[in-house]
């Protein structure tokens, strides 16, 4: 099943470019004049229950509850609600088997978590790490977190995620796993990887582990006929501003399907392969940032665009970590500095 599902959702991506329809992936991040629309069968409400939303789903023979964190001018939330959810197998696949309940957030109205908590929507975003919107988090009918998703992605991998939690597979393997097996049916011969400039040749000795880095550190992990990765360094990493902030990092492309040697910046020799299994990557491009004594920053492993892009790599420049772990913090207090 997955595998049919994979083929079916590339042959409706390549039948859309051809027939010159729109990109899922190509858009501009731009924040938004016009407020993001939910589908109407979302559950909204000031006041959310989630223990009792999981309980009605569940009594409506449904697999659990997709809590979605959102902004109101979000553009990467549009995509998923004007493309994603626009795709009739998405939307009725989705309504079959989860319901969907919409937190904003920024909002200051309360909300009951699957735990019992109570806590501004905010504060349960910030609880929930929903550093990039939308974010969604899966509960299954036991309220255990079966899956997060942080980001836009693109159809065909939005569905394999839905399959995931409703066929119980998270129960059996991660996700990284579970996506990877099917990927490798449609991967075909693999072309060379689009490189950069700015990128460090190898051999690729990351180690940070016993002496300090000078600079952060950017890992892209790509992989070669990768769409995804194409739209990266045509679109963001062709913009001169993009551009000099990387000059400011030490940065590595790696082929997530290949076995070329790596020192991890723990100091660990393994391969590319094994050390993108070993972080849980199932995007490509993934970019990964690292601080210069080796500890991971933050990681984009959706969609990412020119504005989104461009603050992650300033949040790392500026040591914006160091004051506020949370991105989405930091996004807040920059926007009020700069006000």
């Amino acid at each position: 099943m997955k595998r049919l599902l994979l083929i079916f959702f590339l042959s409706v991506a390549l039948t859309a470019l051809a027939k010159g329809e729109e990109d899922p992936l190509v858009f501009d991040d731009v924040p938004l004049k016009e407020m993001v629309q939910h589908p109407d069968w979302f559950l909204e409400d000031p006041f959310l229950d989630l223990p009792g939303d999981l309980q009605q789903a569940i009594e409506a023979g449904k697999k659990g509850l997709i809590v979605y964190f959102g902004q109101k001018r979000c553009p990467y939330c549009r995509q998923l609600m004007e493309v994603n959810f626009k795709i009739p197998d998405i939307v009725r696949y989705t309504r079959q088997n989860f319901d969907v309940v919409a937190i904003d957030i920024w909002s200051p109205e309360e909300v009951t978590t699957p735990e019992g908590e109570t806590m501004s929507q905010r504060d349960y975003a910030l609880k929930m790490g929903t550093n990039f919107t939308p974010s969604l988090v899966f509960y299954d009918k036991d309220g255990r977190i079966a899956l997060r998703l942080r980001g836009y992605y693109p159809p065909y991998q939005f569905r394999a995620a839905l399959e995931y939690v409703a066929g119980g597979h998270y129960k059996r393997e991660p996700f990284h796993v579970y996506l990877a097996r099917g990927d490798s049916t449609l991967r075909f011969e693999a072309d060379d990887l689009v490189e950069e400039e700015f990128f460090l040749p190898p051999p690729h000795q990351l180690d940070r582990s016993r002496f300090p880095g000078e600079r952060p550190l950017a890992v892209f992990f790509e992989q070669g006929n990768c769409h995804a990765c194409d739209i990266l360094h045509t679109g963001p990493l062709r913009q001169p501003a993009i551009l000099n902030l990387f000059k400011q990092f030490d940065s590595v492309q790696l082929d997530i399907h290949s076995d070329e040697p790596v020192v991890t910046p723990e100091g660990k020799r393994t391969t590319a392969r094994e050390w993108a299994r070993q972080l849980g990557i199932f995007y490509a491009p993934t970019l990964v940032f690292f601080d210069e004594n080796g500890k991971e920053i933050i990681r984009v492993d959706s969609v990412v665009h020119f504005f989104r892009l461009r603050n992650v790599l300033n949040y790392v420049l500026n040591k914006g970590y160091l004051s506020h772990p949370s991105f989405q913090l930091w996004r807040s207090a920059e926007r009020a500095r700069n006000r």
